[in-house]
């Protein structure tokens, strides 16, 4: 499989590298982490810019390859982040892309491209631990509307969003994975309640979702009617894998950084210290090698993640639908914790400091086993969908 860029490819990284240089240094100053109002604003307007050059559709583009480019030169190039709209550009607008109409399209995707609408992510709830498909929030027919009663948790940025890509359960007596469906639910419905919470790190952009009676059309549905777990697996798909991208990027910038801190407080003379360091940059340029490799892939079989080839194409399915973005998954969220770990090595008494952003960055590094299944479930689903294991008891 060739993981090289064509010349089509290297041109667009050196249009890409000229355009950041010109308009990085005239952003503003980013709003503190507590500024959730501020940080939303900041983020939508650096999505409007890339929206205005022609480079935010590339996040959705056919090829593959020229999503990785933008992701790779804007994190190297230390640009903002996705932010506050992450579950917007990385999981639900991709997910709409793939499986909603022509209609949900033109209404959802443009907005999102320019930044003027934030989305979150209703999936995970307070008594269904691990087991996505265990989820009890109910949505009854009235109609050509949905009623939707019950709770979720760990939502993203609810407190500043307008969309939510909720998963909900149509029909409680079939099979606990049949009976599920993918809506999109306006924030500002009447019955929708939102509290914060506040995390280990200090910050709040996670939120219980409190749903009474809330009413959704009909229309709002990505897929069919109880077919959400397979469109929620596409969602998944997404996240677990190029979501992760700029990620990547960064860990290996921290990785040199490491270096250079080490150098300096003389610690760099740990030969222990220095192994670890080696070994890190090796899994963490493995780690973009498989990026790679299943972008290729994904480029071969002309279909997104999560989905296979395209129907009717009679090509392999893509190495997302088989538990590629699960190996991935697992092995950068144990990664990036160990990379931290060596932070605070690097740090020694500075480790103890919250403020210092390594310090912070470790403690959000605990979560990564947790969010977007946990690792237990990724083991599981390599073990099943790769190795060919029998599911456990």
């Amino acid at each position: 499989m060739d993981l090289s860029c064509t010349p089509e490819e290297e041109d667009f990284r050196a249009r890409l590298r000229r355009w950041l240089a010109e308009v990085l240094p005239g952003l503003p100053a980013k709003p503190a982490a507590t500024d959730w109002p501020g940080r939303r604003a900041y983020d939508a307007a650096w999505q409007r810019r890339l929206y205005d050059a022609g480079y935010a559709e590339v996040r959705w583009d056919a090829d593959p390859a020229r999503r990785l480019i933008l992701l790779e030169e804007t994190e190297r190039a230390g640009a903002p982040y996705v932010g506050a709209n992450f579950v917007g550009l990385l999981h639900a607008g991709p997910t709409i892309a793939a499986e909603g109409t022509d209609r949900q399209r033109r209404r959802w995707l443009p907005p999102i491209l320019r930044g003027d609408e934030i989305w979150c992510q209703g999936f995970s709830e307070p008594d269904a631990g691990s087991d996505l498909a265990a989820l009890r929030t109910r949505a009854v027919r009235d109609g050509e509307t949905y009623v939707i009663s019950g709770a979720k948790i760990w939502t993203s940025h609810a407190e500043v969003a307008d969309w939510c890509e909720l998963l909900v359960r149509t029909d409680p007596d079939a099979p606990k994975h049949r009976g599920l469906t993918w809506l999109a639910m306006p924030m500002d419905a009447p019955g929708v309640t939102v509290r914060p919470l506040r995390t280990l790190a200090g910050s709040a952009e996670f939120a219980e979702v409190f749903l009474d009676e809330v009413r959704v059309p009909v229309a709002n549905r990505v897929g069919a009617e109880n077919d959400g777990w397979r469109v929620s697996m596409v969602t998944l798909s997404f996240e677990r894998g190029t979501a992760f991208v700029g990620e990547v990027v960064a860990c290996r910038r921290v990785l040199g950084e490491l270096a250079r801190a080490a150098h300096g407080n003389g610690r760099w003379g740990d030969a222990v210290l220095r192994r670890r360091l080696g070994r890190l940059s090796a899994e963490f340029t493995a780690l973009w090698r498989l990026i790679q490799w299943n972008v290729s892939a994904f480029r071969d079989a002309g279909g997104p993640p999560g989905a296979g080839s395209p129907p009717g194409a009679g090509g392999p399915p893509c190495p997302f639908e088989l538990g590629g973005g699960s190996v991935f998954k697992l092995r950068y969220s144990h990664a990036r914790q160990e990379l931290y770990d060596a932070a605070a090595e690097v740090l020694g008494a500075g480790a103890l400091d919250a403020g210092h952003p390594w310090v912070a960055d470790r403690l959000s590094s605990l979560s990564y086993t947790i969010a977007a299944g946990t690792s237990q479930i990724q083991q599981n689903i390599v073990a099943e969908r790769i190795l060919g294991l029998p599911k456990g008891r």
